[in-house]
């Protein structure tokens, strides 16, 4: 009898506020405090500058696109997206940061389109508007009935996993994690007496004792049945490049009890690894955003975007398969990636993933498959 199976859909980072939330029906704010732009509809004007006009307002579902039609038709176990935007009205920039994100809560049914089991917040931008801001983020998602894990007005609740529940019986736990490799500030570290993100805090110095606090929270929640995912915001924005003590934390999680590491930060798909039969996401890239139409870093093709399809056992934790299908950002929106885009991804990952326990193939349908280095 075949072991039984779940399915999970991960994605990198869902950026909401800026021009995206400039083009929902109900707009915030504009005002930025960036060096070279201080209003967030020039970044609407740029994207139409290289992509042609959006009609605007849009469907909350516009930002989706075909995303949306894949998620339908996989109809996956568990959807667990990055959710880099504080959802708030508040105008109190926080300080120190050249970029800050916010979208307006009335525009909350365009994340809810995408129905997320579990959104992730202990990033580099969920505190962009401070506690306050944080506060009026967790009360709208809570409203909207969105599972948030990963900032909490304590450490108690910023660490607590969000459990999802499966049709089958057992849970998706997901864990959520930051490192200050990724922006965030240290003193934005949920404490039992101050709110705020889930800050591994020795992620880069020290990554397989950090990575034991994390899975010590593991084994402590787990059931059988369980699949434990360990969502981690690391790294820099740009480069294919893995560090050593990102594959060391990686590592150190599965050894621990993770059954997926699902790693984003980057603004481009990274390389995908596996060990010890789990699954290992360095870098999903961006999903949703308004980076579209800015100059510079074009040889990362930011504007390609991956939609990841995890197929898990419920038993073992191990990696059954991954499907990846690819997108490319246009107007806001996502459409499919042509067959030279897709070509490209494959390239990049291929190359990025060497010596880290898989290769990456193109499939008939277009999709791109992991499979493990031994078998090519």
């Amino acid at each position: 009898m075949a072991a039984a199976t779940v399915t999970l859909f991960l994605c990198g980072d869902v950026m909401l506020g800026r021009g995206v939330d400039r083009i929902l029906p109900h707009p915030g704010d504009p005002e930025l405090r960036e060096p070279q732009i201080r209003d967030a509809g020039d970044y609407v004007r740029l994207a139409e500058r290289a992509n042609g006009p959006i009609p605007a307002p849009v469907d909350p579902a516009w930002p989706w696109g075909a995303a949306l039609g894949e998620l339908a038709r996989v109809g996956p176990d568990a959807r667990v997206l990055n959710l880099e935007t504080s959802v708030t009205r508040s105008g109190d920039f926080a300080s120190g940061k050249a970029v800050h994100y916010r979208m307006d809560p009335a525009n909350l049914d365009c994340l809810c389109a995408a129905e997320p089991s579990a959104c992730t917040l202990a990033n580099n931008h969920v505190l962009d508007f401070g506690r306050a801001g944080l506060a009026e983020t967790l009360d709208s998602l809570s409203a909207a009935g969105l599972r948030a894990v990963g900032a909490g007005r304590g450490a108690d609740e910023a660490h607590r996993p969000a459990a999802v529940p499966l049709a089958g019986g057992g849970r998706v736990l997901v864990f959520s994690r930051g490192t200050h490799s990724s922006g965030i500030p240290y003193d934005w570290a949920a404490t039992p007496e101050r709110s705020g993100a889930a800050l591994a805090e020795r992620a880069e110095s020290r990554p397989v004792e950090t990575a034991g606090r994390v899975t010590e929270a593991i084994r402590g929640t787990k059931r059988p049945g369980d699949i434990a995912v360990v969502s981690v915001h690391w790294g820099s924005n740009w480069g294919f490049e893995t560090a050593p003590e990102e594959t060391a934390f990686a590592h150190a999680l599965i050894d621990g009890g993770a059954d997926v590491v699902h790693g984003h930060s980057s603004h481009h798909p990274r390389a995908v690894g596996m060990y010890r039969g789990r699954l290992v996401l360095y870098g999903c890239g961006d999903l949703v955003s308004d980076y579209e139409g800015i100059p510079g870093y074009e040889e990362y093709r930011g504007d390609l975007r991956l939609l990841y399809f995890a197929e898990v056992e419920t038993g073992s934790g191990r990696l059954v398969g991954l499907r990846m299908v690819p997108l490319r950002a246009r107007r806001m929106r996502l459409e499919h990636a042509g067959d030279g885009d897709a070509r490209w991804l494959q390239g990049a990952l291929d190359d990025a993933g060497r010596g880290l326990g898989c290769r990456i193939r193109r499939e008939p349908d277009g999709s791109l498959a992991a499979v493990p280095a031994a078998a090519v």
